[in-house]
């Protein structure tokens, strides 16, 4: 077992680190749930960064390292050790390349990218969350991921700082390697674009926010989509012979087509609610908790394989459950 008093003290002797003891994780997640750990550390130097996750390693510390939390599920008693956020968020410019601090928040990426005539990202708009998670778990809309446009990414792996290049992320949809090797740290990635007028790319970004905020208001508590879309050429014959043509956008199948199809909109628990016009849409009232939450997502996950015989995969990760992140 190891100290919670000791673990804080090797943390309080490295530099430019803050950290905060029994942060409430509801602070720290769109959902506004879930309970505390035993301390917040914030860093936006790698080398801190790097120190305090081998100081929390020797000391034998249950962490976990997150980003924004926009796509975080905590339990309502919390997480048992430190949770990590590596907070470096300055974007540069270099002709047709931008590098971002995985801390740097995604919307911010998008018009960084716009105002100079890059093209590529703008269809991320309103996605919220920081840039290194967006990494992690390939966010992506409209047909478009942040893979397309990633060159390379700088990453720690617990000894070494590296650096990999597109193809060895292993990005697929909504997954790359750093998704699987969850001891890999992404620290910041350089990006690369097409020249396009500024106007007509932060034109698209407007119209694809406004839509997004009608769906998504940006002061609901809520994680935007909760599962995964099901690539067609995946599901089997029997599923996928039920989905209208119609309804296959570029190869993927909504998730809320299947969600819908169970009786999952207006569904509700407690604090916890399925929007009524948007299958595939959890959000916290103001007093919903992790437990209701996630029985929500258990039986919605459940009707759509008793249903359908398919498996309806989670966007979210969590934290301090015994599935953990």
């Amino acid at each position: 077992m190891y100290s919670t008093e000791e673990t804080l003290a090797r943390l309080a002797g490295i530099p430019n680190i803050q950290v905060t003891p029994e942060a409430p994780l509801s602070r720290y997640t769109r959902f506004g749930i879930g309970g505390p750990c035993h301390a917040l550390v914030d860093s936006g130097s790698a080398e801190s960064f790097a120190a305090a996750l081998i100081a929390l390693r020797a000391a034998g510390a249950p962490f976990v390292v997150v980003g924004g939390g926009t796509n975080l599920i905590v339990a309502d008693e919390g997480f048992p050790g430190m949770v990590l956020r590596y907070t470096a968020n300055r974007l540069l410019a270099a002709g047709d390349r931008v590098s971002a601090g995985s801390g740097a928040v995604l919307d911010d990426l998008v018009d960084f990218a716009n105002e100079r005539g890059l093209r590529g990202v703008e269809t991320l708009a309103g996605i919220p969350g920081w840039t290194g998670g967006a990494i992690y778990g390939n966010a992506g809309a409209y047909g478009h991921s942040i893979a397309e446009r990633v060159r390379t990414v700088r990453f720690f792996d617990g000894e070494h700082v590296r650096l990999f290049h597109n193809e060895q992320c292993e990005f697929q949809y909504r997954e790359s390697i750093f998704k699987r090797r969850k001891d890999w740290i992404v620290l910041s990635a350089e990006f690369q674009f097409d020249p396009s007028d500024p106007a007509e790319l932060c034109e698209t970004s407007a119209g694809i926010r406004e839509v997004r905020n009608r769906k998504f208001p940006p002061s609901m508590k809520c994680a935007g989509s909760i599962f995964k879309n099901f690539l067609h050429s995946n599901l089997p014959p029997g599923a996928a012979s039920l989905v209208p043509p119609d309804v296959i956008r570029d190869g993927k199948v909504p998730a809320a087509y299947f969600l819908e199809q169970v009786g999952a909109k207006g569904l509700r628990r407690g604090g916890i609610h399925v929007a009524d016009y948007h299958a595939n849409l959890i959000y916290n009232t103001g007093d919903g908790n992790s437990a209701d939450l996630r029985a929500i997502i258990l039986e919605l996950k459940a009707r759509v394989g008793d249903r359908f015989g398919i498996h309806a995969e989670e966007e979210v990760q969590y934290i301090g459950f015994d599935y953990g992140i």
